[in-house]
């Protein structure tokens, strides 16, 4: 993770991969079959989760169709 992020940055990517992984297992799904159903690999997913990745915006697309969702809802506090 760039060292010359801010503090507010970093913690919005952790909440967001928080957020994720939430409702990630609130539909049942463990990493491995979200990865299967989103196309995502397993790297991606573990980064977007633990927060230590920027995730495109077409990640978070494929993220938000799997889990019946809007991107809007992913990223929102």
């Amino acid at each position: 993770m760039p060292s010359d992020h801010p503090e507010w940055i970093i913690e919005g990517r952790r909440a967001l991969g928080e957020r994720i992984a939430d409702l990630r297992t609130a539909a049942h799904y463990t990493q491995e079959t979200f990865c299967e159903a989103t196309g995502l690999s397993r790297s991606t997913l573990q980064r977007i989760e633990s927060g230590e990745g920027d995730p495109r915006f077409s990640e978070l697309m494929r993220i938000a169709a799997v889990l019946d969702t809007r991107v809007a809802v992913l990223v929102s506090d």
